[in-house]
C-alpha cells in the first residue's frame, strides 16, 4: 500500500463510523489508549467506538511509515483531532497493519500517547 493510501486508511479509522472501524480492526488487535481500561483487545476497542462520537476532523503531522517486511506496515504520527464541542485532542500514535490478501489490510496494533502538560515557567 502506498503512503497516500496508508494515511487515508488511518484517517478513516478516526472519522469513519463504527461499522467501518469494525471492518478494519483485526480480531487479534491490541490497543493502548490514554483512558481506562488503557489496554484493550480489538473487540473491546470496537465496542468502545460504537458508543463514542467519531472525530469530525483529524490532521496528521510528524508522519513516519515503516515497512519491516512484506505485508506489514507500521506508522507513527502526531494527531490533532476535533469533534463537536469537545475541543482539541492531541496524541502521538502508532499503528501496525498487516495485509491479509491483495488490498485487504487490518490493524493489529494501535497506541495513543497524550503529551504531558508542561507548566508555564514564571
Amino acid at each position: 500500500m502506498e503512503d497516500q493510501r496508508v494515511w487515508a486508511f488511518e484517517e478513516s479509522l478516526w472519522t469513519g463510523d463504527a461499522d467501518h472501524y469494525r471492518d478494519l480492526i483485526d480480531d487479534e488487535c491490541v490497543m493502548v489508549l490514554p483512558e481506562q481500561p488503557f489496554v484493550m483487545t480489538g473487540a473491546q476497542a470496537i465496542a468502545a467506538v460504537a458508543d463514542t462520537p467519531r472525530w469530525s476532523e483529524v490532521a496528521f503531522s510528524e508522519q513516519q511509515v515503516m515497512r519491516p517486511q512484506d505485508g506489514l506496515i507500521t506508522i507513527a504520527y502526531k494527531a490533532d483531532a476535533t469533534r463537536g464541542d469537545d475541543g482539541e485532542y492531541v496524541a502521538y500514535c502508532t499503528t501496525t497493519m498487516r495485509r491479509l490478501e491483495h488490498d485487504v489490510w487490518r490493524v493489529v496494533q494501535h497506541q495513543q500517547t497524550v503529551p504531558p502538560v508542561v507548566a508555564a515557567k514564571a
